[in-house]
C-alpha cells in the first residue's frame, strides 16, 4: 500500500492487475482496475458465468469487546445486537442530523467481535467515527483496512468456483447455515452470512453478499495472502469461461440491480428516509443512536424527493446530473435529477435512477410507474418511462 495522501493507494494486487493489462482509475483514493479488456465482456461474464473482482479498497474495521454490540447499536442506525453470530446486516452510519456518512455491511464473527465493512472513500471517516463513538464503551476499535484484502467471486457459477478453492472450514457458526463440510458450507451459506475457512492455504473470512444482483461470495484475507487467493480463484473462473472484472462492469451490474452507490444515490445531505431506506433505522426498538431524533423527524415529515427507476429507448443514456422533466418541449418543467444511468448491457436499453419531487410520484403525478417523463440529455429531451426497480433480477 502507498502512504502518500497525494497519490492513489494501491491494493496488494496492483502488480497482478498490471500484468493482466488492466486500465486503472482513481476511486475513493485508490488506484483500481477499471477494466481488463472490454467492459461489456466483463459485465456479461458476471451475468452468464462468473467474474472475479479485487475489492480491497473497501474498508475493514474490527469492533470487539464486551460492549461491542452495544456500541454498534449506538453508532449505527440498525439493531446490530440482534444479528446472530455468522450473519451480517446492511446498515448505515449517520451524523447527528441524520445525514448518511456511509452505507455498510457488518458481520458478527463472535458474541463480542464484529467486522464493519465501509465503502472505500468513506473508510477513514467511518473508522474515526466509530472510535469517537466508542468513548465510554468497553470496546476496541481497530482499522484493519491497510492490512486486509478482499476478493469477490460473482455470477451464476460463483458457488462452483468456491467448491474448488475452499480447502476446509475452520469455523462455521450454526446461524450462518454452513457446516464443517466444504460443499455443504458453501451451498448452505445463506445470503448475508459468513464462515471462516482456508483458501489457497490461507485463513479467510468467506461471506455471501454481493453488489451485482448475482449470487456471489467475498473472501477477506491478510494482504500477504491476496495474490494466492486471487490466482487460484481466477484460474478456476477461467476454466468456467469467467473473467477478471473491473469497476466499470461493477457499476453497470449494480445499476441494473437497482443498488444505490454512495456519492450518487446516497450522501451526507440525505437521511436514510430521503433515500427510501428509512426501514433500516430501528427507531421503534432502539431508544438511542446517533441521528435518531433527526431520522424520527424525517419519518414523520416524509421525504421531499423519491428515488425512481427510469427506462429509455434507443442508445442515449441518461447520466448523473441530467434533469428529469414533466411535460414536453417548451412546457416541460424540471421535477428531479438523474443520479446514475447507463446503457444496460443485459437489457439492451438505457436505465437510470433519479430523485424526483415526491408530489410527482403520488397518484396522478407525472412520475408514477408507467408514466413517461423527459430527460434533458445535452440540451435535447429524450422520453423515459418510470418503472419499478430493480431493472434486472436473476432467476433463483
Amino acid at each position: 500500500m502507498t502512504d502518500s495522501a497525494s497519490t492513489p493507494k494501491h491494493t496488494a494486487l496492483h502488480q497482478v492487475h498490471e500484468q493482466l493489462g488492466a486500465r486503472f482509475t482513481d476511486f475513493g483514493g485508490w488506484d483500481m482496475p477499471l477494466k481488463y479488456g472490454k467492459e461489456l465482456d466483463e459485465h456479461r461474464a458476471v451475468r452468464e458465468t462468473v467474474g472475479v473482482f479485487d475489492l480491497s479498497h473497501m474498508g475493514e474495521v474490527e469492533v470487539s469487546g464486551p460492549q461491542a454490540a452495544e456500541l454498534l447499536d449506538y453508532a449505527l442506525i440498525s439493531r446490530l445486537s440482534a444479528v446472530k453470530v455468522g450473519k451480517a446486516k446492511y446498515s448505515m452510519l449517520c451524523t447527528e442530523d441524520g445525514g448518511i456518512v456511509d452505507d455498510l455491511i457488518t458481520y458478527r464473527l463472535a458474541d463480542d467481535d464484529f467486522l464493519v465493512v465501509p465503502n472505500a472513500g468513506n473508510a477513514p471517516r467511518v473508522a474515526e467515527a466509530l472510535a469517537q463513538r466508542a468513548e465510554g464503551f468497553d470496546v476496541t476499535v481497530v482499522d484493519q483496512t491497510a492490512e486486509k484484502s478482499l476478493v469477490a467471486i460473482q455470477g451464476p457459477k460463483a458457488a462452483e468456483v468456491m467448491h474448488a478453492i475452499v480447502e476446509n472450514v475452520t469455523d462455521a457458526p450454526e446461524a450462518s447455515g454452513a457446516t464443517e463440510d466444504v460443499r455443504g458450507a458453501v451451498d448452505g451459506l445463506g445470503y448475508y452470512a459468513a464462515f471462516k475457512g482456508i483458501v489457497a492455504g490461507q485463513p479467510a473470512l468467506i461471506a455471501r453478499t454481493g453488489y451485482t444482483g448475482e449470487d456471489g461470495f467475498e473472501i477477506i484475507v491478510d494482504n500477504d495472502a491476496a495474490e494466492q487467493v486471487w490466482n487460484i480463484a481466477l484460474a478456476k473462473a477461467t476454466e468456467l469461461d469467467g473473467l477478471p472484472c473491473g469497476l466499470a462492469a461493477r457499476d453497470t451490474l449494480r445499476l441494473e440491480a437497482g443498488m444505490p452507490l454512495y456519492g450518487n444515490e446516497l450522501n451526507d445531505e440525505l437521511t436514510p428516509v430521503d433515500a427510501g431506506l428509512g426501514i433500516l433505522a430501528a427507531t421503534k426498538s432502539k431508544d438511542s443512536f446517533v441521528g435518531r431524533d433527526a431520522i424520527v423527524a424525517a419519518k414523520e415529515k416524509g421525504a421531499a424527493r423519491v428515488l425512481i427507476g427510469l427506462q429509455g429507448e434507443g442508445r442515449r443514456a441518461a447520466r448523473s446530473g441530467y434533469a428529469v422533466l414533466a411535460g414536453e418541449g417548451e412546457d416541460a418543467q424540471p421535477i428531479g435529477e438523474v443520479t446514475s444511468g447507463a446503457l444496460s448491457p443485459t437489457l439492451g436499453y438505457p436505465v437510470a435512477m433519479a430523485y424526483v419531487d415526491k408530489t410527482a410520484t403520488e397518484e396522478g403525478g407525472a412520475a408514477t410507474v408507467g408514466q413517461t417523463v423527459q430527460v434533458d440529455i445535452r440540451g435535447k429531451q429524450y422520453p423515459y418511462q418510470v418503472v419499478e426497480m430493480p431493472f434486472y433480477q436473476r432467476e433463483k
